[in-house]
């Protein structure tokens, strides 16, 4: 199993992105360009168990940062806290971590 950041580098990542932010939207919007700039994509994951590629990263107005995922024809956003990350994780995966301490 890959093993997560330690929080003291989670923390630093989460400096990095809200130095420049005023309001909790500018984070939020800071964090959707980090994750989108720094994440690896494609990669594969199971969603629900369906194998799914995850495209791209995304901001939509009432779902926030969200992964692009496609199966087959079919494509699907689904929220960047809710989707499962698979063993080995994507390079960038740290910025998942980031956002998740930072919203919780």
């Amino acid at each position: 199993m890959t093993r997560r950041p330690p929080k003291d580098h989670l923390d630093e990542l989460i400096e990095q992105v809200i130095v420049d932010a005023y309001t909790d939207d500018e984070e939020l919007s800071s964090f959707q360009v980090m994750i989108g700039d720094n994440l690896a994509v494609p990669f594969e994951t199971n969603v629900l168990g369906l194998q799914v590629t995850v495209t791209a990263i995304d901001f939509r107005v009432g779902s926030g940062i969200v992964a692009i995922c496609r199966h087959g024809q079919q494509r699907q956003a689904i929220g960047i806290l809710d989707l499962p990350l698979p063993d080995p994780r994507p390079v960038g995966a740290e910025w998942i971590d980031a956002y998740r301490r930072w919203a919780g």
